[in-house]
């Protein structure tokens, strides 16, 4: 079984979503930002950077969104969570790496215009389509858990309204059990984070 720690509403929730929708039951440990518990020496011993995600895999910390969410995609892949050619493959790498570096940072680098430029890119870069990668993957899952926290928790940074495409996004994302379930399970631990 994986151990997953994590903190509601931080990045770790997309990793949390996947966890979902893989059905691969795991042992969830919430850490509290508000009590530093991200900093406790036996946490900062699995993850240096006392950040989360941290998943516990056959004993050995495996660290940071994009590489539990590749993980969990290629070893579950009757989830249909990444494509299954190398194209696809890089395509979905690509996205994720987009969404790390240009819109995860764009509210500490740039501010509240970086964070509507770091969008902007997304909403240009999702084109007509449902889905990131035209299905359902785990790009899917890492763009929309940024959105949901500028959504509906920084909206002084961001107007919906600007964004139709990642909002029929959002929408679809938000009727999937497994979001629902994430959210469900986080909101009851409560969120801790800066707005």
């Amino acid at each position: 079984m994986l151990t997953f720690y994590f903190a509601p509403g931080s990045s770790s929730m997309a990793v949390h979503i996947a966890l979902y929708e893989i059905g691969m039951p795991f042992d969830a440990r919430a850490l509290s930002f508000a009590r530093k518990e991200q900093l406790r020496p036996d946490y900062v011993a699995l993850n240096p950077e006392g950040k989360v995600p941290v998943l516990i895999v056959d004993g050995k910390p495996l660290s940071e969104v994009a590489a539990c969410l590749y993980y969990l995609a290629k070893t579950h892949p009757e989830a249909n969570l990444i494509p299954t050619d190398l194209a696809g493959e890089a395509q979905a790498i690509s996205w994720m790496s987009f969404v790390a570096a240009t819109i995860h940072p764009a509210g500490r680098v740039g501010g509240p215009e970086n964070v509507v430029k770091a969008f902007g890119l997304a909403e240009r870069k999702l084109g007509t389509n449902d889905w990131a990668l035209g299905a359902y993957s785990i790009a899917d899952i890492h763009l929309f858990r940024l959105y949901w926290r500028y959504r509906t928790h920084a909206t002084r940074h961001l107007n919906p309204d600007d964004y139709p495409r990642l909002e029929t996004h959002f929408n679809r994302m938000m009727a999937r059990p497994a979001v629902q379930r994430t959210l469900e399970v986080e909101t009851e631990i409560g969120y801790e984070l800066p707005w």
